[in-house]
């Protein structure tokens, strides 16, 4: 078999059969790609935690979880896309998988072309994920870090009386002299209001207790 020199991605191969997953791994690493094998769902996440693989391929079936267990851990752990191998071809176990957000399905014996072009496949399909939550998370961060800004601005135009611009030529002044990012100094702001107004509240009704 050709080596792709391409196909440099890293593969969780997770098989509690040994003779199935030394067939497996020796035919991915003869395809180009980087293979880490394990025999149950406690040896994956560790291997998963340490080698930080960009696809796990899992065996329904294993010694202390199985693989649907396993995967909703390596998904919600860290994030990693998967793949099941299953040595039944079940309807139900095929929705459940797709419903725990598989990116592939294989039925065993593995049909090695097959095998092949599932995997690439599902490769394309976990890339495009990881770059959703990607952007995602820029994407929230920024909202975050705009509604701060913008609300921090708010306060000092109320207890200053001024303008917008000012209040935040202000708070920019403060974060390049402090070494700080606007959204630390917006939050410093948010969290003294929040502070004041407990005071405030606390006051007040100390007052009614008079």
């Amino acid at each position: 078999m050709n080596i792709d020199s391409q196909a440099m991605e890293n593969i969780l191969l997770v098989d509690d059969d040994p003779l199935t997953l030394a067939l497996l791994a020796t035919t991915l690493r003869q395809a180009g790609y980087t293979v880490v094998t394990a025999v149950s769902g406690l040896e994956a996440l560790v291997a998963a935690e340490r080698e930080a693989p960009d696809l796990a391929m899992l065996d329904i079936d294993l010694p202390d979880m199985s693989g649907l267990e396993l995967a909703i851990k390596l998904r919600d752990l860290q994030g990693l896309p998967f793949m099941f191998l299953s040595a039944i071809s079940d309807a139900h176990i095929v929705e459940t998988a797709v419903e725990y957000g598989a990116v592939g399905y294989m039925v065993k014996p593995v049909d090695i072309s097959s095998l092949m072009a599932t995997l690439k496949a599902s490769l394309a399909r976990a890339e495009e994920i990881k770059r959703l939550r990607k952007t995602e998370s820029h994407l929230t961060n920024a909202l975050a870090t705009g509604r701060e800004i913008s609300i921090a601005t708010g306060v000092l135009m109320a207890h200053y009386r001024t303008d917008r611009h000012t209040a935040f030529d202000i708070m920019r002044s403060q974060a390049r002299s402090q070494r700080k990012t606007i959204r630390e100094i917006a939050n410093a702001v948010l969290s003294a209001e929040e502070t004041i107004n407990q005071f405030h509240t606390a006051i007040q009704a100390k007052k009614k207790n008079v």
